[in-house]
């Protein structure tokens, strides 16, 4: 049986810049999947800079997935056209939620950051931060395999049982 960390809070904030699937616009949405775990987001109608402010939450087990996100355009009459991907390593993460257990951190500390590489998806530098007794991360994605486009998430961590499995 797969060791149960704890639960994921991914906060899927908007859109940026999205590329046009429908005649002037598209109609687009977010599937998230770590390992057999697929969750959506809402479909936002006629929008390239979607606002979703939407909390997904992901079961997380050892060992530790990938994320992926696939952004797609919700089509009435034929197959949801494909609006690019990217993926999110979430060990750093994971570690930055291990460091914090046993230790007095100060709110607002930065734990650790993440610049943007050939090797991620990031578009900026993204910080994870102490923030009120939880381990948050805020970043944006670049999209993958389409010509333009980025995503803006949070992560936030959240104990299924003080987190003894860590």
């Amino acid at each position: 049986m797969e060791n149960q960390l704890g639960l994921l809070r991914i906060r899927i904030i908007r859109g940026i810049n999205l590329a046009i699937r429908d005649l002037r616009s598209s109609d687009p949405y977010v599937v998230v999947s770590m390992g057999k775990e697929k969750l959506k987001t809402r479909v936002v109608k006629r929008n390239v800079n979607p606002e979703w402010n939407e909390d997904l939450t992901l079961c997380i087990a050892e060992p530790i997935l990938p994320i992926k996100l696939q952004v797609y355009d919700k089509d009435t009459f034929s197959r949801d056209d494909n609006m690019g991907d990217a993926e999110i390593d979430i060990v750093p993460f994971i570690d930055a939620v291990r460091t914090t257990l046993f230790k007095n951190i100060p709110n607002g500390i930065i734990i650790s950051r993440i610049m943007p590489s050939r090797q991620n998806c990031y578009s900026e530098k993204s910080c994870i931060i102490y923030e009120n007794g939880k381990v948050v991360q805020n970043m944006f994605l670049r999209l993958r395999n389409v010509e333009c486009g980025e995503i803006e998430l949070q992560l936030q961590w959240t104990d299924i049982h003080s987190s003894k499995n860590l």
